[in-house]
C-alpha cells in the first residue's frame, strides 16, 4: 500500500470532522456568514503566502532537479491560482490584510516553517501535501453537494476544479515516490507530520468559523 494510502487512513476520523465542521457545512449550503468567509479570506492569504515559502525551502532540499522545479511549480502555482481566487474576494469585500495572523494560522504556518527548515525533506513534503489534497477532497464534496448559485461559487470551482486537481495528484505521486525510499523511522515521521497537518487544517476552519482572535 503506498504512503498516501496508508496516511489517508491515518486520518480519516478528521477527514469526516472537516466536512461535518459548521464553517463547511454551512459554506455548502451558502448561509455561512460573509462575515467569517471574509476572516477566513484575510487568514489564508496571509497563510498562503508562507505556505508558497515552506514550499519553496523544501524545494531547494530536493534530491534531483526534476524534484526541485515541480516543488517551484507547485510554490508559484500556489500563489497565481489561489492569489487570484483571493484576490477576487478581497476586491469583491473591501478586505483589509493589514492584520495579524490569527492562533490558528499562526500555529499551522510555523509548523510548515519549522517542518521545511529543520526537518527531513521527507517530513517536509508530507506536513505540506494535507494542504492540497484535503483541499481537492473538500473542494469536490462541497462541489457535489452545494445548493444552486452558492455565494461562495468561485471558491467551490477553484478547488473542485481540474487544474487543481492535476496540482494535486502531482504532490500526491511525489510524496509516494519519495516514501517508496524512505526507511521505516523516516516514515513513521512523515505519517506523523501528515496528521499534524491534518489537525491544523481542522483547527484553521474552526479558527476561521469562530472569528478567533489573541487573548489579552
Amino acid at each position: 500500500m503506498t504512503f498516501s494510502k496508508n496516511a489517508w487512513k491515518l486520518i480519516s476520523p478528521i477527514y469526516k470532522s472537516i466536512l461535518i465542521h459548521p464553517f463547511n457545512l454551512e459554506l455548502t449550503k451558502g448561509t455561512l456568514s460573509k462575515e467569517k468567509f471574509q476572516f477566513y479570506i484575510q487568514q489564508d492569504s496571509i497563510y498562503l503566502i508562507d505556505f508558497a515559502r515552506a514550499l519553496a525551502i523544501t524545494a531547494s532540499r530536493a534530491n534531483n532537479p526534476e524534484d526541485l522545479v515541480l516543488l517551484l511549480d507547485f510554490s508559484k502555482g500556489a500563489v497565481i491560482a489561489e492569489r487570484e481566487l483571493h484576490e477576487f474576494y478581497l476586491d469583491l469585500y473591501k478586505i483589509n490584510l493589514n492584520i495579524e495572523k490569527a492562533p490558528g494560522c499562526f500555529a499551522y504556518t510555523h509548523f510548515l516553517i519549522s517542518k521545511a527548515t529543520n526537518s527531513s525533506y521527507e517530513e517536509a513534503l508530507a506536513a505540506l501535501l494535507p494542504c492540497f489534497w484535503i483541499y481537492q477532497e473538500v473542494g469536490q464534496y462541497i462541489y457535489k453537494n452545494s445548493i444552486k448559485d452558492n455565494p461562495y461559487q468561485k471558491w467551490i470551482d477553484t478547488y473542485s476544479g481540474e487544474e487543481f486537481q492535476n496540482i494535486v495528484e502531482s504532490a500526491i505521486a511525489l510524496t509516494n515516490r519519495t516514501a517508496e525510499k524512505a526507511n521505516k523511522d523516516q516514515l513513521s515521521l512523515m505519517k506523523e507530520a501528515f496528521l499534524t497537518s491534518t489537525r491544523l487544517e481542522l483547527a484553521f476552519w474552526d479558527s476561521a468559523y469562530k472569528m478567533e482572535a489573541w487573548k489579552n
